[in-house]
């Protein structure tokens, strides 16, 4: 009679144990989770001081320079010099935008690996270098370095949480660089375009719950220390159906060209000319970085001290039309001074200057088409040539859109990304980053096969000397004894 009474209460206890039992409730979903907000805020809050200690760190600079614009002649190479030198030991994961360290270390599942291009003094030793290296006019960006941080918080943040496991890592380094983007700009959907496209490759299901948690996390966070604002200013540009086309095509071949051929020149091929250039830096670093900053020094010089730092201020300028610009040489004379920058080796990376030659080269594409709006132009060479350098033309369509706060530009500037990149396929048929990337995957497959002849040569001369027997006066291998029995009939014995 009681029977009927229990039946409602078990199948109750039963549903609320199917619901305890899903997958949302799990203690790893949870620490997982945790995992990501604590990671989204630590990097945000890393890239807000970054950004904050980079402005400082060039207003530093413009300081110095007013004392004497003969002062960079002297301090830009020594310092270019010393973080070369700083830089050839265990700091060497360092050098450079980071982004490559990032797409390596997704790709090589090896923790001594990843350790070597993510643990956390390379991180804080990223960002120290880098604002020293704009603190003595370096013509470098931070966002690429802030990436770098970006994935090397979450990964060992991902460690300390106890994702050990070689794909989870590769999750939270994605992770982690796309809210390093995100903050970086204020861009958050260009942090997710940039992972899938940039780093990635490819685009999982199980990515996207830990990229939208980062990037938007990481937003918030940025949103609340900084406000809501877009990293040029909003800019009113639109480009009417017509003849105003032509200004797509014209800044997508240039742009696209000239970026290609700045992503050639970085790389320092292996054959040619340019490879002759990377064999001195390899044989000679701390001279080569030290030229290199004299080299950078000369060109801020006789450009009226214009290239240096991320080139923030002039692209503003460009894409904001203000009274005062830097001048019509700028494009090509940033563009040199991102190439010799790049090539000492130091620290910093190429997004922000790669915007402001582009906001050049559009400006000078601009005056050959006098009835169309010059920020339209402007803006449309600034994504052409970013697309052209990274060979990333959706990341590159995404960021000039949300740094400017403009709608109206969407097909006309995904156009020219996309001309852009088709052109510098010509010189750097492979992204640059990802051709960093690619080299350094090579490099560590060469050393790990080098480490494994060695220790398969040293196994068989150990096996050699082992199994060696007694040899004879005239240093011949004894003839093996078939019985050692004393009591043995067929044993002799020689006195």
């Amino acid at each position: 009679m009681t029977e009927p009474a229990h039946a409602p209460s078990s199948s109750s206890n039963h549903r609320l144990q199917a619901l305890l039992g899903h997958e949302f409730f799990a203690p790893h979903q949870w620490k997982r989770g945790l995992a990501l907000w604590v990671g989204a805020i630590v990097v945000a809050l890393a890239a807000i001081l970054f950004a904050k200690a980079s402005t400082w760190s060039y207003h530093l600079f413009l300081l110095m320079l007013g004392y004497g614009v003969w002062i960079p002649l002297l301090v830009t190479p020594v310092v270019f010099g010393l973080l070369a030198w700083v830089t050839e030991g265990k700091l060497r994961s360092t050098r450079g935008s980071g982004i490559p360290q990032v797409i390596g270390s997704m790709h090589i599942e090896d923790e001594d690996f990843r350790q070597r291009m993510l643990a956390l003094p390379i991180a804080a030793g990223k960002m120290i270098l880098t604002l020293i290296a704009l603190a003595v006019g370096a013509s470098i960006g931070r966002e690429g370095p802030t990436v770098h941080v970006g994935a090397g918080l979450f990964y060992s943040l991902g460690r300390r949480f106890g994702f050990t496991d070689p794909k989870a890592a590769s999750r939270f380094i994605l992770a982690g660089g796309a809210c390093g983007i995100a903050a970086a700009f204020n861009t958050p959907l260009a942090g997710v375009v940039f992972a899938i496209e940039e780093l990635a490759g490819t685009f999982e299901h199980r990515f996207s719950g830990l990229l939208l948690t980062a990037v938007i996390v990481g937003g918030v966070v940025s949103l609340g220390v900084m406000g809501n604002y877009s990293y040029f200013g909003e800019v009113q540009a639109s480009l009417p159906l017509g003849h105003a086309w032509l200004a797509v095509l014209l800044t997508g071949v240039i742009c696209g060209l000239l970026g290609g051929l700045f992503a050639r020149l970085i790389l320092l091929s292996r054959h040619g000319p340019l490879a002759y250039i990377g064999r001195l830096r390899s044989h000679a670093p701390v001279l080569f970085a030290t030229a290199c900053g004299l080299a950078l020094a000369l060109i801020g010089f006789f450009s009226h001290n214009s290239v240096y730092g991320t080139g923030y201020d002039q692209a503003r300028a460009f894409v904001q039309e203000a009274a005062v610009s830097p001048g019509e040489s700028f494009g090509i004379a940033k563009l040199l001074a991102n190439v010799v920058s790049y090539w000492a080796g130091i620290p910093g990376g190429i997004f922000s200057p790669a915007l402001a030659v582009g906001a050049g080269l559009g400006h000078n594409i601009a005056h050959f088409l006098p009835n169309v709006p010059a920020a339209s132009v402007v803006l449309l060479g600034m994504s052409a040539y970013l697309s052209g350098v990274t060979g990333a033309p959706l990341t590159s369509a995404v960021i000039a859109m949300e740094l400017t706060d403009n709608q109206d530009m969407v097909i006309p500037i995904m156009a020219a990304c996309l001309l852009a990149r088709a052109a510098a396929s010509l010189f750097s048929p492979t992204p640059v980053y990802k051709d960093f990337a690619e080299r350094m995957v090579q490099d560590f497959e060469h050393q790990q096969a080098a480490h494994a002849a060695l220790s398969e040569k040293a196994r068989l001369e150990a096996e050699a000397l082992h199994h060696v027997g007694r040899t004879s006066a005239f240093d011949e291998r004894a003839a093996p004894e078939e019985n050692t029995d004393e009591s043995s009939p067929d044993r002799t014995t020689t006195h």
